[in-house]
């Protein structure tokens, strides 16, 4: 069986079966939680906010995204600025004593942890569990047979030195503080073949510990299990997932989750460059020697049988949205931790950005007033309308496809106050570079357009007035290290350019407040 290409239609295919991806876009990382008839998901958020999605569904295959657990990231001050590859790393999710909790690694502060009593929340405030640099995907366990709870994580080696192993802890009963130093529970170095030992999630069945984990990196690797029958090992090994003749590379990390009427699954990540990190769903059995068996004798499957479930509406995460009264929809993550300001609510729709003053305002990937959306996997077409009533030189907004490279266009207030049509672009590590010779944008108003074919080939259009007309070269999305690419609305000016705009987010003196706002309506993605 081979995977899913990006023109294939992924998920439900509305016959009962499902292709895989059944999570088409970058949420990477996922881990699984069944309660009752439901199930939640939660994913990487790194350094997005909110932070911590939560995906809900009841069949596995059909998902929607109902909040975040995490409105800001911590330490505040950290991520007052984009750091577009750190924050939340590979996620737990768990259900226990009738609360949810998430454990996340920061690579750079530590482990952490948050709980409810629901999955809307209210959530609590992130709590530091162990402190330290290069801590990652951290799981907890609490052990039903014993009332024992313990965590596990893994380590990253550009932060620690450390890679390729598995500590575990003993951990307190209501997840605030560790009861030891912490042990190596298994070390991957003394392993044949095996590296990048990483992505733990810990399990209780039938008498064992299990550990299920990926290693060998997240573009070539597999997915192993270990088991030991004590906490501290000693831990046996075997591979149960991995590309064999198909198309999905990796395959990486996941969950395991059981439904109401006994069936296994198990959904992990697959790496697709500027896609991002795209979720699949394997059939999950236990063979004679009580092994986990994934997909079709451990190779991962493109089409399959759904789980024996209720039929449910075929759904995915919304991508949409008219922006009612000023408010973005869930799919929305801004790249460092808000403020007050950046956008406004008001009595219609549309997204009303202020054009934040920055020196920064010639690189959206420097700015933390992007608004995101993730790109999806499929072929698609996005557009977005946007006005500019600010009036200040230099003001801009735009629509870009963002990675570590770039490309946005949108509108641009001349010296003269002219409003003008811009494509720009920077590739990595680079400056910002014209991709076109501007053009009077006459009303101040344009519908912008990105089409997105195979290999995330991405080619821009306007409509000032006189119908849609290609801009620039055909520009290929990058991602950064470990988020794919994004699609973002913004609105910036440089510092110092002339006089503030009053209206609700323009009321400073020259030069300091916003240099007015600008307007997004109608954001589409269609397929």
């Amino acid at each position: 069986m081979t995977a899913s290409g990006s023109g294939r239609v992924p998920g439900d295919l509305g016959d009962g079966t499902y292709r895989n991806p059944v999570l088409a876009a970058d949420w990477s990382d996922p881990d699984v939680v069944r309660v009752g008839d439901d199930f939640y998901l939660t994913a990487s958020s790194f350094g997005r906010a909110p932070g911590l999605p939560l995906l809900h569904s009841r069949d596995l295959v059909n998902w929607t995204l109902i909040g975040h657990a995490v409105d800001r990231l911590e330490p505040a001050e950290a991520f007052t600025v984009p750091r577009h590859d750190c924050g939340v790393w590979a996620p737990s999710l768990r259900h226990h004593d009738g609360r949810f909790w998430i454990f996340w690694g920061d690579p750079d502060h530590g482990i952490y942890q948050v709980n409810a009593p629901a999955i809307r929340g209210p959530w609590t405030r992130p709590h530091l569990l162990k402190p330290g640099k290069g801590l990652i995907d951290a799981c907890p366990l609490w052990d039903e047979e014993t009332g024992a709870a313990y965590l596990v994580h893994a380590w990253a080696k550009s932060r620690s030195g450390v890679k390729n192993r598995i500590t575990g802890h003993r951990m307190s009963a209501d997840g605030r503080e560790l009861l030891d130093e912490g042990r190596v529970l298994i070390d991957g170095d003394l392993i044949p073949g095996w590296f990048t030992l990483e992505g733990p999630k810990i399990y209780r069945h039938d008498g064992w510990f299990w550990i299920l984990a990926p290693a060998g990196g997240v573009e070539t690797g597999w997915q192993g299990a270990f088991r030991s029958r004590a906490f501290h090992g000693p831990y046996e090994e075997r591979v149960v997932l991995q590309q064999g003749r198909t198309d999905v590379n990796g395959p990486h990390q996941g969950g395991w989750v059981r439904t109401a009427r006994g069936e296994d699954w198990f959904l992990h990540f697959q790496q697709r460059g500027p896609y991002g990190r795209v979720v699949h769903l394997q059939p999950m059995r236990w063979d004679a020697e009580g092994w986990p068996v994934l997909g079709v004798d451990g190779t991962p499957v493109d089409v399959h049988d759904k789980p024996r479930l209720p039929e449910q509406p075929r759904s995915a995460p919304a991508t949409d949205d008219d922006f009612p009264g000023g408010r973005h929809g869930r799919q929305w993550q801004w790249t460092a931790n808000p403020r007050d300001g950046w956008a406004t609510s008001h009595s219609g729709d549309g997204l009303q950005l202020a054009c934040v003053r920055t020196p920064q305002a010639d690189d959206p990937r420097a700015l933390p007033h992007v608004l995101t959306q993730r790109l999806p996997l499929r072929p698609c077409v996005a557009e977005v309308g946007l006005s500019l009533p600010a009036q200040a030189p230099g003001a801009r907004a735009g629509f870009a496809v963002l990675g570590d490279a770039y490309s946005w266009i949108g509108l641009e207030r001349d010296t003269d106050g002219t409003a003008l049509l811009v494509h720009r672009f920077a590739e990595r590590g680079g400056r910002e570079r014209a991709a076109e010779h501007p053009r009077p944008a006459p009303d101040g108003t344009a519908r912008l357009r990105v089409e997105v074919t195979e290999g995330a080939r991405c080619r821009f259009h306007a409509d000032t007035g006189d119908g849609f007309r290609p801009s620039g070269p055909v520009f290929a999305a990058t991602p950064w290290n470990w988020v794919g690419a994004l699609l973002g609305l913004f609105a910036a000016a440089p510092t110092g350019t002339g006089p503030t705009d009053t209206g609700p987010t323009g009321t400073g003196p020259t030069g300091t407040g916003p240099a007015g706002t600008a307007l997004f309506t109608h954001f589409r993605i269609t397929h």
